[in-house]
């Protein structure tokens, strides 16, 4: 729950950027969408840790380096993201956004798969809330991503 809070957190920083840097109203409700679900699982994390009396991470403790999490960007990848635009920041939003995704399913894996960790039904039920949000959004996020790759690439 500590760390997937600062990997939440970096996703609306990626959505941040999305609302000035493309004129697709697609991609916009797709980050509305994402917005909502991370806010929404953040509060809940905090929420869990909180009524276990245990430390709840600052959103932004992602920024003080050490090892990232599985999809995390770098601070390079975030600066290549916010100095693009159009169907090019669409390209890489896309791209960085499922592989922020595939991240998040390799931490919910990692969780179920270890002994005693998901065996609460609170701590199974949001992890596999997350595994399945997050497919689904995956899933959305290839089909779009094949839209914008054919435009760039001159296909219909």
């Amino acid at each position: 729950m500590q760390g997937m809070i600062g990997h939440h957190a970096q996703a609306i920083e990626m959505t941040a950027l999305l609302y000035t840097r493309t004129n697709r109203a697609d991609m916009k409700l797709l980050a509305e969408r994402i917005d909502v679900s991370q806010a929404d699982e953040i509060k809940m994390m905090k929420q869990w840790l909180e009524a276990r009396g245990l430390e709840i991470p600052s959103e932004h403790a992602h920024h003080m380096g050490g090892p990232l999490m599985p999809g995390m960007l770098t601070a390079e990848q975030m600066t290549k993201l916010a100095a693009a635009k159009g169907d090019e920041f669409d390209r890489l939003f896309l791209e960085a956004m499922i592989f922020h995704h595939e991240g998040a399913l390799t931490m919910v894996a990692k969780l179920i798969a270890t002994p005693g960790a998901a065996q609460g039904g609170e701590i199974y039920d949001f992890a596999s809330h997350v595994d399945t949000d997050q497919k689904m959004e995956i899933s959305r996020m290839t089909a779009l991503l094949k839209t914008i790759k054919g435009r760039t690439e001159g296909q219909p």
